[in-house]
């Protein structure tokens, strides 16, 4: 869809995109039935993990801790991570016109880089927050104390923003004056770059820069942190330690499930693979599944948590 102003941004004569099209994953119409039924389930499952382990953390006090603030916070961001695309993704399986407007496109490219970097600095907090609670258990409600876990939270949405902002300062502005068709269910930044009518090579390699600094840096980070962990668990072998080492596997389960599909996008960030969609749907439907499962699958407090929680509602209908 192709609108003429007679210039734009310095392109006279040249017809602006106002939508684009999205390939989606499959063009068979049986197959888009199939995963419309799959993808929903799915959406489904990781909106309500996620908003039940929020809930139950507001609601048992004795999950009023650091750890599980954080934990509450991770679950908010997949499940906005999980929204920004799968149910236009979905509703687009019933549909044989898959478009996106021009402002739909930019929405999509801003929240994606919000979430994801906010997950990223988010998940260096978490790891800070099982150093300090191995490393320093004497001082860890003094460290770790309320005001201290806001602002990590507040720093990983700062730098969320700001992240996506610097990316989308430049792509608005670019000229898209004639391909319209992105081959995702998405609009993914780097295969919209390519839609430009100009040379792109300098904004890949900001993309690149960008994107790719921010993810090293949360990875070494990340890296540093569990490296410290384990020299001391090495040396020390409490009940205590123990017990705050139980949940550090999980942690690293969802790191590595986080950063995998990022460095093999970082690899090869404007080569279209196959796989780049399988990586899209997982990094966006199937993280923020996994990530409710890990944790409450492997967390005595929380599972005791929700079970007690299911009483009581089940208790408050026998009464009524």
């Amino acid at each position: 869809n192709l609108s003429s102003p007679d210039s734009f941004n310095g392109w006279s004569n040249k017809s602006v995109v106002t939508e684009f099209i999205l390939l989606g994953l499959s063009s068979s119409r049986e197959l888009q039935l199939f995963l419309f039924f799959i993808f929903s389930v799915f959406y489904g499952a990781a909106v309500l993990g996620n908003s039940l382990i929020i809930l139950t953390v507001i609601t048992d006090s004795r999950l009023h801790s650091p750890m599980y603030f954080l934990l509450s916070n991770l679950s908010f961001i997949d499940v906005c991570q999980a929204t920004f695309a799968t149910p236009k993704m979905i509703s687009d399986f019933l549909s044989e016109h898959k478009t996106i407007t021009f402002k739909g496109c930019m929405s999509q490219i801003f929240f994606l880089h919000v979430f994801g970097g906010s997950e990223m600095v988010l998940l260096v907090a978490m790891a800070y927050d099982r150093y300090i609670a191995i490393c320093k258990p004497l001082h860890y409600m003094t460290i770790m104390s309320r005001r201290a876990c806001t602002v990590l939270v507040g720093v990983s949405w700062a730098i969320g923003i700001l992240h996506s902002a610097s990316h989308l300062v430049f792509t608005i502005d670019l000229p898209f004056c004639g391909p319209n068709k992105v081959d995702n269910f998405f609009c993914d930044l780097p295969l919209v770059i390519k839609l430009a009518c100009l040379d792109t090579y300098v904004l890949e390699i900001l993309v690149l820069t960008n994107s790719g600094l921010l993810s090293l840096i949360c990875f070494l980070l990340l890296l540093i942190s569990y490296t410290i962990i384990l020299a001391t668990v090495h040396h020390q072998a409490s009940g205590g330690t123990s017990r705050a080492l139980s949940t550090l596997s999980a942690h690293v389960t969802v790191v590595v499930l986080f950063f995998g599909p990022l460095i093999f996008i970082y690899i090869w960030p404007f080569e279209s693979f196959t796989i780049d969609k399988f990586i899209s749907v997982f990094f966006t439907v199937f993280t923020p599944l996994l990530n409710p499962m890990i944790y409450t699958l492997r967390n005595k407090d929380v599972k005791e948590a929700m079970k007690k929680l299911r009483n009581q509602h089940v208790g408050s209908k026998e009464a009524c």
